[in-house]
């Protein structure tokens, strides 16, 4: 469970004004027609599904928030604690690659938050934070331009669900970029996915590139279905939300108290799997984009997301497959969560 991208739905959740603006480029706008399509061939399909992207509206970020500072999710308190630890060590390795400089580049950037603690210690060339929801993007990129003056800062609005496009921007200066995808996001995409945008990645850099990113190795099932089944019900109330969400953009009448929540370990696909479970037959009717109904049987499930886990020796063997051939890791003590610099 990770934010993949700060999704276009998170509507007025965040929104600021500081006194300097940075120069923002739109590579993707949003389209909520194409959105609504997508949301509604998924619940339509036979085997029933949601894109991650549509969990995160204004109700669903708050709610991920929440799920973040929760004793039995793991990943956003360990990573933190190896990007504490080993910050000083990872960027001198990351000095060692870049010497003529690079381009820090924030995928699924969000509030920023994570770039700002590392900034310092890395000095980059420039950054780039990319992200769908330009509410939020503007004002993040702004605060890392008053933060650090002398940095060139610019924002990109840009879908990481979609295929990257980011080369006219990052073709503007020299530099190479390094991207940052931390928080596991990368977990949401099942292994060819994952191996195709981590290629994209390796070729938006030109063979100069390189990334920075966390990767959850916990392999614990009943620690792995505590930490997305906890028991204050938060992850729940997030899982039932995309329900809501579909509600609102599809103009459907699910009621959410039909469906359970239920996330379990597959142990054969290394993945927890959330689902919503049907707890009887019904019928859920839509509006939008065009007129449709789908039929429930009882224990008929929608499956919400995969996250996938990875040892480093697996995620290895995916970076490799996507030409990154020099690879960097720290973990915690434990070994549940990796932080990995790979370069091409």
């Amino acid at each position: 469970m990770s934010k993949v991208s700060a999704s276009a739905l998170r509507d007025d959740f965040f929104v600021a004004s500081p006194a300097r603006l940075p120069r923002i480029v739109e590579l993707h706008a949003v389209n909520a027609a194409d959105d609504a399509a997508r949301l509604l061939a998924g619940l339509l399909a036979r085997d029933a599904r949601t894109d991650p992207k549509f969990f995160y509206d204004a109700q669903g970020s708050a709610l991920f928030d929440a799920i973040c500072h929760l004793d039995e999710y793991h990943p956003t308190r360990i990573e933190a604690a190896i990007f504490r630890d080993a910050r000083v060590a990872i960027a001198r390795e990351i000095g060692r690659e870049f010497p003529a400089g690079y381009q820090w580049v924030d995928l699924g950037c969000g509030d920023a938050a994570k770039s700002r603690d590392w900034l310092a210690a890395v000095a980059p060339r420039r950054y780039v934070g990319v992200d769908i929801a330009e509410a939020w993007l503007a004002p993040a990129v702004a605060r890392i331009a008053e933060a650090f003056p002398d940095l060139n800062a610019i924002g990109v609005v840009a879908d990481l669900a979609r295929p990257l496009t980011l080369a006219p921007v990052l073709n503007e200066v020299a530099e190479a970029p390094l991207f940052f995808y931390p928080g596991s996001s990368i977990g949401n995409f099942e292994p060819p996915r994952a191996i195709a945008m981590l290629k994209a990645l390796r070729q938006l850099g030109g063979g100069r590139g390189g990334v920075l990113i966390g990767v959850d190795c916990e392999s614990d099932p009943q620690r792995l279905e505590a930490a997305y089944d906890d028991a204050l019900g938060v992850t729940a109330a997030f899982n039932r939300n995309v329900l809501r969400v579909a509600n609102r953009v599809l103009g459907a009448d699910f009621d959410l108290r039909a469906f359970a929540h239920r996330a379990w370990f597959n142990e054969v696909d290394s993945r927890v799997e959330m689902h919503l479970v049907a707890r009887s037959p019904q019928t859920v009717r839509f509006q939008r984009p065009h007129p449709a109904e789908r039929d429930f049987e009882a224990d008929e499930v929608i499956v919400t997301e995969y996250s996938c886990k990875y040892t480093p020796a697996s995620f290895a063997a995916l970076l490799d497959a996507a030409g990154f051939r020099r690879q960097r890791v720290w973990q915690d003590p434990a070994q549940r969560f990796a932080v990995v610099l790979a370069t091409a």
